[in-house]
C-alpha cells in the first residue's frame, strides 16, 4: 500500500491505526497543483482542508492597489485553509498558490468525521491545532505591530526553518511586513554577527 506522508502527521500525534489512515487517504481528493497555478481564489468558497503532501504553497491577499501581502506559507506536511470561508461558507479574499509543483490532499468533513469516529481522542487534538494556529496568529499581529525587521526574520526563520532558499525574498519582505531592501540590510546584519 502506497505511505501517505499525512498517515505519519496523524500517527506520530494520536495512536491511530495507520492502515486505516491509509485506506481513508485513499479516498482523498490528491490533487496536483502546477508550479503558479491556485487552489482557491477570491469569489471562491473553500470547501476543503489542505495537506501539503510535497511542494509548497502560499496564502495572500491583494489590497486596493494591487500590493500582494503574504499571510501564510505551507511546505510538506503542513495544513492550510481559508477557516473563514470553511467553516462560515463565505468566498474567501485569498489566493492559495503553488510556489512549486505541489501535491496536496483535499481533506473534507467525511475524512475527519471517521477518524473521530475511530478514536475520540481526535476531537482533542484537533482543538489543539486550532489553538495553535490562533497563538500563531496572535504572535504574528504582535511582531508586525511591535517587532524591530530583524526580529520578524529570526522568526520567520524559527517557523520556517527551510525556506529561506524556496520563497523569493519579495515574498519573505512582504510577509515580514518590510521592504526587500530592509530585508537584506537584516540579513547582511545577522551574516556579519555570525562572522564575529
Amino acid at each position: 500500500m502506497k505511505h501517505f506522508k499525512i498517515t505519519s502527521f496523524l500517527t506520530a500525534n494520536l495512536d491511530l491505526d495507520a492502515d486505516l489512515i491509509e485506506k481513508m487517504a485513499l479516498n482523498c481528493n490528491t490533487l496536483e497543483v502546477k508550479k503558479n497555478s491556485y487552489l482557491i481564489e477570491p469569489g471562491q468558497t473553500c470547501k476543503h482542508i489542505f495537506f501539503v503532501e510535497s511542494g509548497l504553497l502560499r496564502q495572500y491577499t491583494i489590497d486596493a492597489k494591487g500590493k500582494e501581502h503574504n499571510l501564510n506559507f505551507a511546505p510538506e506536511n503542513w495544513l492550510i485553509t481559508d477557516r473563514n470561508s470553511l467553516f462560515f461558507n463565505e468566498p474567501t479574499h485569498m489566493f492559495i498558490q503553488a510556489l512549486e509543483d505541489t501535491t496536496v490532499f483535499a481533506l473534507n468533513d467525511d475524512f475527519f468525521d471517521e477518524i473521530k469516529s475511530q478514536d475520540y481522542k481526535f476531537s482533542s487534538f484537533n482543538t489543539l491545532l486550532l489553538h495553535k494556529h490562533i497563538n500563531r496568529l496572535q504572535q504574528r499581529i504582535i511582531s508586525l505591530l511591535s517587532w524591530s525587521a530583524e526580529e520578524r526574520y529570526l522568526d520567520f526563520i524559527k517557523t520556517y526553518p527551510d525556506l529561506t532558499m524556496r520563497i523569493p525574498q519579495t515574498m519573505i519582505s512582504s510577509y515580514l511586513g518590510i521592504t526587500p531592501e530592509s530585508l537584506s540590510r537584516v540579513r547582511k546584519e545577522l551574516a556579519q554577527k555570525h562572522k564575529k
